[in-house]
């Protein structure tokens, strides 16, 4: 099953398949087949949601979705984390919503980031159902009062508010633009740089979740990975971005590795320096694989080796054999042990597992979002830009 994954996958970012090989060749006509069927049904449910004939629940605070067009490796959930920082250091207390897929790494990585703080992070399918359990548990801010503390807060620089109230005053939607029984304040849209459109086409033919002009829904785009892409890819991505919606506003940003914990303590903090002139093999399951390679490459390892496995796979016990061969190849090659890397995602599926790749030292690294100053842009008008839409939206819809 895993290598089926990883023939769809390549597949999916190939635009010509003249020369694939036979088994990719092969299973084009029923990706096509299912992608139409897929296309039809996506269509049907996007046309109830504008008729009403399904329901979208207002919450009485406002949303913030953050979601994308295509797979993983768009920065979604880093992006959803520092949203929740943004209303963190205003005051405001938010509830940030996921669906907790494929056994909730990206939720786990967002509880051990934001606890012992007052984040409250609702986990379900439903996210109506688990935000109205919230909101009855914790209450939530008096409504009138949000649009001025919107402005007040986010909008001008302001010393970093030290008092929260249990009231829930924001709520950000992880992985949000397809869900639609929410309505939303503000649709950010997170497009990974290194290829944000595949070859075109939807699931599972294409990497694809909404055709293109979805894009016109968005309030905000964001380019992920803009470090990593060179500058007439970045011109192509804005001039497809703006062929269907001129007026959105682009912003950009990167990830930025901060530390790495050993997977035998979650609590160490060992310095990006270990992997300086280190033989490194890194291990994922993760959307964008070449994004963390890349990242290991550029903090001044000395040779890097990869394993890749399908996003959110859960390593098995074969897998662990597989990791200790190569890292076992790269110790003769070398006359050294390598230092195994994980993801943080990685590490939450099954921390575990990792454990027990001795006699090598495997590491989680820790990267943060940061929005990057480009095109006379940078994070003072990401700010603006999203307390501006909120206030504006929010007041009209209460």
């Amino acid at each position: 099953m895993e290598k089926l994954r990883k023939v769809v996958k390549e597949i999916a970012y190939t635009r010509d398949h003249t020369n694939s090989p036979a088994l990719h060749r092969s299973l084009v006509p029923f990706l096509t087949f299912a992608s139409s069927l897929y296309g039809v049904a996506l269509h049907i449910r996007r046309s109830l949601y504008r008729s009403s004939f399904f329901h979208q629940h207002r919450l009485p605070v406002p949303v913030i979705s953050v979601g994308n067009l295509s797979w993983g490796g768009n920065g979604k959930t880093p992006m959803v984390e520092y949203i929740t920082q943004l209303l963190l250091s205003s005051g405001i207390s938010p509830l940030i919503l996921t669906r907790g897929y494929a056994g909730g790494d990206e939720a786990k990585m967002l509880e051990r980031h934001l606890q012992g703080g007052p984040t409250k992070i609702g986990v379900g399918p439903n996210r109506a159902a688990t935000a109205a359990s919230c909101f009855e548990k914790y209450g939530c801010a008096n409504p009138s009062s949000i649009r001025t503390f919107f402005d007040r807060s986010l909008l001008h620089e302001t010393a970093k508010v030290e008092t929260f109230s249990q009231e829930i005053g924001a709520v950000v939607l992880d992985d949000g633009m397809q869900h639609w029984s929410l309505c939303r304040d503000l649709e950010i849209v997170m497009l990974n740089g290194l290829n944000p459109w595949g070859n075109g086409n939807l699931v599972p033919l294409g990497p694809l979740r909404e055709p293109l002009p979805a894009l016109d829904r968005a309030d905000i785009a964001v380019v992920h990975h803009v470090d990593l892409i060179p500058e007439q890819s970045l011109r192509d991505i804005e001039k497809t971005i703006h062929g269907f919606k001129n007026s959105i506003p682009i912003f950009y940003s990167k990830m930025v590795p901060k530390y790495l914990f050993d997977v035998k303590n979650d609590r160490s903090h060992v310095a990006l320096e270990a992997l300086h002139d280190a033989t490194v093999l890194c291990v994922s399951a993760i959307g964008s694989a070449d994004a963390f390679v890349k990242s290991i490459g550029m903090v001044g390892a000395r040779f890097v080796d990869r394993l890749d496995f399908s996003d959110h796979y859960l390593f098995e016990a074969q897998d662990v054999e597989t990791m200790r061969r190569r890292a076992k190849g790269l110790e003769n090659r070398y006359d050294s042990k390598p230092i195994i890397v994980v993801t943080e995602k990685d590490y939450n599926r099954d921390p575990e597992i990792l454990k027990s790749l001795d006699p090598y030292t495997v590491l989680v690294l820790c990267s943060m979002l940061q929005i990057t100053p480009c095109r006379d842009t940078n994070v003072d008008d990401f700010k603006s830009t999203l307390c501006k839409i909120i206030a504006a939206k929010f007041c009209i819809s209460n």
